[in-house]
């Protein structure tokens, strides 16, 4: 059972987040209001010299379908930028490994992935991406995949705010607002603390090194010749990416082991940051959303919710590690840490950080749409897997990615608001604007497009021979492996269970798809929505209007989640992680 350090832990952190969500909610919303700030002094003319060399119009609005079209057309760019500097980094400097391009199929895998803000990874990052391509392409996808994030949350805010208009603001001032004022001042807080910690930051070549076995030999002469193992210590630009990887929810590793990886993540200080930095500005968003509609309350009343959903599941994580494999009780090996402490299943995770840390890691990946991982998801116990792998089902909704977890959980709150509406058999309104047909269509898309997709893509890989071919493990697990595949893929998360052999061309280019889907199918109905509400006039508030930040109303949200969720994915998690886990208690008799 979960012991009282555990507990403290898991309360630190979950109170850390809380305190930060407050001031830094406010100044996003500072920022994305254009009020006066403390950075304007210094980044002002930056901000003014963009406009002007990009011929930006600062003060120009635009209707839903300039801003969705803005949006598309910077992406689309993007992903084609990235792709092209993959195929060509052979000839490009800071590439001291002399890494060859990646195939075409992985490269544009890669490519959808950073644009989209998954940061799915089929591949190794020190051995397959040279510095350029990784300081260049990949950490510059990070900065703007997450500001687009933003954007459109900040977009369909305006257009629950306005009325009577259809300006949603500037989507190039704002991408360039979120980038200046946001995100690049805590990336470089924070990866100067890192560097503080250990995280490597450099442009050295691999540092080739005795082996620690080789070294043991080598203090015996007359083994000298034996002692030839030698090994390679990766080097590069890591503390710069870690930063900006966690805060915007993109989590693509520089190495291939990731946050696991000492030179990522080399100390409990550096881990419990990194994982603040993981939740602290989705959970932060919900603060803005109370400043920007001028009702605090409802933002408290969201993020209530979040952690309403986060914390049994954490929980539940936690104590199914910390229980242990019976498989391994049954073969007496002892599963319990040093000097007493209670230990459990520690396979596949770091001694450094422990159960604790590694279980709240892969709920706070997972709650967000992060997919960094300190830990290997594929070694936990069926229930600590399913954990993880439930957050996702509920749509990435508690907490979310970087503005899309937010606008995801205001799709919920319609859908919402309108069974509230029938309940008392009144037209459904939600911060005085009506919820019409359009609307719930809208949010209807945004909600169900995830799971249809999943579940396809997961039946499609199970019949065909090409899809099983990838799986390392038969049966139930394999299963859980391919579910959990796509949908960290559809849900933009990018983490895996990593026992899928997910670089072939077949998933390279199914996953980038599914990417691409799970990316814009969720953002365009958003900004439809937006422009719907916008348009709208405001509907003053009476006896009869539904009040959603009231306990009643985080019940009536977190069951509608709860719901969805389960129709949705309850049949196939009974026949994976469940059934899994039932089997493994019938057959050592726990």
């Amino acid at each position: 059972m979960l012991n009282h350090m555990g507990l403290l832990q898991i309360g630190v952190y979950l109170l850390t987040v809380l305190l930060f969500v407050k001031p830094l909610g406010w100044y996003m919303a500072q920022v994305y209001e254009g009020k006066p700030l403390l950075l304007d002094r210094l980044l002002g003319p930056v901000e003014r010299l963009i406009y002007r060399i990009c011929g930006i119009s600062a003060t120009q609005g635009m209707e839903w379908t300039q801003y969705l079209f803005a949006l598309l057309l910077f992406n689309a760019i993007g992903i084609l930028f990235l792709f092209v500097l993959q195929y060509v980094q052979v000839y490009l400097p800071f590439n001291p490994q002399h890494l060859d391009r990646p195939n075409v199929f992985l490269a544009f895998n890669i490519a959808t992935s950073f644009a989209t803000n998954t940061n799915w990874q089929s591949y190794a990052g020190e051995t397959t991406l040279s510095y350029l391509t990784q300081m260049l392409g990949l950490t510059s996808q990070n900065f703007l995949s997450a500001a687009t994030g933003l954007s459109i949350l900040v977009a369909l805010i305006r257009g629950i705010v306005r009325h009577h208009t259809q300006d949603l603001g500037n989507f190039w001032v704002d991408m360039v607002r979120g980038v200046l004022y946001i995100f690049m001042p805590l990336s470089l807080l924070l990866a100067i603390v890192l560097v503080s910690q250990g995280v490597i930051q450099n442009l050295r070549p691999a540092q080739e090194v005795l082996s620690l076995q080789a070294s043991v030999l080598a203090q015996d002469q007359s083994l000298l010749p034996m002692s030839g193992e030698k090994s390679l210590l990766p080097m590069g630009p890591v503390a710069s990416q870690v930063a900006i990887k966690q805060l915007g929810s993109n989590g693509g590793g520089f190495f291939n082991a990731n946050s696991a990886h000492p030179f990522e993540n080399p100390t409990p200080m550096s881990n419990f940051l990194e994982m603040l930095a993981i939740i602290l500005i989705p959970a932060a968003c919900c603060y803005m959303f109370g400043v920007m509609v001028q009702d605090r309350r409802q933002g408290w009343a969201l993020l209530t919710a979040m952690y309403v959903l986060f914390i049994p599941c954490l929980l539940i994580a936690v104590i199914a590690e910390q229980q242990g494999n019976p498989a391994l009780t049954s073969l007496g090996v002892d599963q319990t840490l040093q000097m007493g402490s209670p230990g459990g299943n520690m396979e596949g995770k770091e001694t450094r950080f422990g159960i604790v840390n590694s279980a709240l890691w892969s709920l706070a990946t997972t709650a967000t749409s992060n997919g960094s991982v300190n830990s290997m998801l594929d070694s936990y116990t069926p229930v600590g897997g399913l954990m993880p792998l439930w957050m996702m089902h509920l749509g990435e909704v508690v907490f979310g990615g970087v503005g899309s977890g937010l606008y995801s959980m205001l799709m919920m709150v319609i859908l919402t608001v309108f069974i509230g509406g029938l309940m008392v058999g009144r037209t459904p309104e939600y911060l005085g604007k009506k919820i019409e047909p359009f609307e719930m269509k809208m949010a209807s898309i945004a909600v169900l497009i995830m799971p249809l997709f999943v579940l396809l893509a997961t039946a499609i890989c199970i019949l065909l021979p090409i899809g099983r071919a990838a799986l390392s493990n038969p049966e139930a697990h394999g299963l859980t492996e391919i579910l959990y595949g796509f949908t960290s893929m559809v849900n933009n998360n990018g983490s895996a269970f990593a026992g899928l052999n997910t670089n072939t061309p077949f998933y390279n280019v199914l996953g980038g798809i599914l990417m691409l889907i799970g990316r814009y199918g969720l953002a365009i109905p958003a900004l439809a929505i937006a422009g719907s509400l916008a348009g709208k006039k405001m509907i003053p508030t009476s006896s009869g209007t539904l009040i959603t930040h009231t306990p009643l109303f985080i019940a009536l949200l977190i069951g509608v989640i709860l719901l969805l969720g389960a129709l949705s994915f309850l049949p196939v998690l009974a026949l994976g992680p469940v059934i899994e886990q039932l089997t493994l208690w019938n057959h050592y008799g726990t």
